[in-house]
């Protein structure tokens, strides 16, 4: 087997270990579940292409082990499943289903976000594992494991990591030693690929005698800024936007059409009912206001693992995360230690957050100042504006608020907006818009014609709400096109009588 070949003959014991872990992980995982209770997940990026040859690898090492001399090297069938997205760049596409046709791949090709296109195929197929290539330092990675069960909320599947410790070099030094065939995108300076939208060439691979030509991705000097092309860029084309469940988060949604944010709130005494939340309602109006679409507002427990295991499953789900409580001296604070675990990272003395707490706090405080100035390492930065007393925390993209009380969110949201016209700090889009009609009938006479409403626009969110009081129900339209609310609205008359409907100021 030409793979397994190559890597006993280098000269690279560091690959050669690797490269052993990594089998042995799968071998492990094809003595463990029946090949059709396996799949692998391919989307044409380095650290898939690598696991690709790997598994190729321990499939024939595998065969070999069960007393096949030869492994029978051409029969490898283990699923393979792409997601293929609108956002990809042709390159990938192209080179996945160059890659299918050469190896005989039996791919099955998704269009659906992952969540989605996972719940449909375990559906119909008895997959029990799925090989994924993902490594320490991805975004996905935090807590995972070479064996790890799939999170909570998603199809239950084992999640099987053969490179999960794997670096950057370790990625190049086994496809340059093998020889295989990658995309071409990384002849390009291309280091980490994801979509049209958000990937540029890497600025340090950049040719210093060329405006537009880059070294290749293996020439990267240093692992650790693989992401560096990894940006927020918004397209100068337009889509219309598809709902899932008329909930505006679709499943083909364009990094030009709409943002997402997720907000947490941390605070036991929200949840014993002692304090009533204003901060979080009045956050989504403003996030409304330029554009973006509040996937979730939660509350968690004054709680390192509360914390850390909600930062973490929206860190990667959304563009932003907005987080506040849990921020202050007290033992109750812990919200930055909560971060840190999610990133896999330290708390460590910053030494300019100290400065400005020195000259906030003076001598009010008793213990150890440096306490207070610990911040996530590596992965923070202190947002300044000459409104704040104290500077805004930024740890990658989570956007810490210190806020106590809606005056202070407002003074802080500001700042924000005003920062993002010097820096990429939020994206502003479209506002929604919204209009709301009331009416006297009741749930069962309005449900069946407002489902079929909803399937009409699915570009628009179409909810409905009681206010007991008037005993009437509301039904709301948000979107980002007034016209468009209108025909909706004009649509809805038009299922029932006249006069069944008023439109609210």
């Amino acid at each position: 087997m030409e793979i397994d070949k190559a890597i006993r003959e280098c000269d690279d014991q560091r690959l050669q270990t690797k490269y052993n872990n990594a089998t042995y992980v799968i071998q492990r995982a094809l003595a463990l579940y029946s090949i059709e209770e396996v799949a692998f997940s391919f989307n044409g990026g380095k650290d898939s292409t690598v696991l690709l040859h790997l598994l190729r690898a321990g499939n024939f090492l595998h065969k070999r082990g069960q007393g096949n001399a030869n492994g029978d090297v051409k029969d490898f069938s283990i699923r393979t499943i792409y997601f293929e997205s609108p956002c990809a760049f042709p390159e990938i596409n192209s080179f996945t289903y160059d890659i299918a046709a050469t190896y005989d791949l039996q791919i099955d090709t998704i269009r659906l976000d992952f969540k989605s296109g996972l719940e449909g195929l375990l559906k119909e197929n008895p997959i029990r594992a799925i090989f994924l290539g993902v490594r320490i330092g991805d975004p996905t990675a935090v807590g995972q494991e070479q064996f790890s069960p799939s999170s909570p909320g998603w199809p239950p599947f084992m999640r099987v990591n053969p490179i999960l410790d794997w670096s950057y070099r370790d990625v190049w030094a086994f496809l340059l030693t093998c020889k295989v065939k990658y995309c071409s995108l990384y002849d390009q300076g291309y280091t980490s690929i994801g979509s049209i939208y958000d990937t540029v060439p890497n600025s340090l691979l950049s040719i210093s005698d060329s405006s537009n030509k880059f070294k290749p991705a293996y020439l990267l000097a240093d692992g650790r800024l693989e992401r560096a092309g990894r940006v927020k860029k918004l397209s100068s084309t337009s889509g219309q936007l598809r709902a899932d469940s008329n909930g505006l988060t679709g499943l083909d949604l364009h990094k030009n059409s709409m943002l997402t944010a997720s907000i947490i709130v941390v605070g036991d005494e929200i949840l014993f009912g002692t304090v009533e939340d204003q901060l979080g309602p009045y956050l989504c109006r403003k996030l409304h206001s330029v554009g973006w679409s509040v996937l979730q507002l939660s509350v968690v427990h004054n709680n390192i693992d509360s914390v850390a295991e909600e930062v973490e499953q929206w860190k990667s789900t959304c563009d932003t995360v907005f987080i506040y409580g849990g921020v202050g001296p007290l033992h109750s604070d812990v919200t930055l230690a909560g971060i840190a675990k999610a990133f896999g990272v330290r708390l460590a003395p910053d030494e300019e957050f100290e400065e400005y707490l020195r000259h906030i706090i003076g001598d009010q405080c008793t213990g150890d100042r440096n306490e207070m100035a610990q911040l996530p390492e590596g992965i923070t930065e202190l947002l300044h504006h000459d409104k704040l007393s104290m500077p805004l925390i930024k740890c990658q993209n989570i956007i810490i608020l210190n806020a106590t009380n809606v005056s202070e969110l407002e003074s802080q949201w500001d700042c924000l907006i005003e920062l993002t016209k010097s820096c990429d700090m939020l994206t502003l889009l479209e506002p929604y818009v919204s209009k709301q009609v009331t009416t006297n009938l009741s749930d069962v006479e309005i449900a069946q014609p407002l489902s079929k409403l909803c399937l009409e626009f699915p570009d628009l969110y179409i909810g409905c709400y009681r206010k007991a009081r008037y005993g009437s129900v509301i039904v709301s339209f948000k979107g980002k096109d007034q016209a468009r609310l209108e025909t909706a609205i004009k649509a809805l008359h038009n299922k029932f009588q006249p006069g069944a409907f008023n439109e609210m100021k």
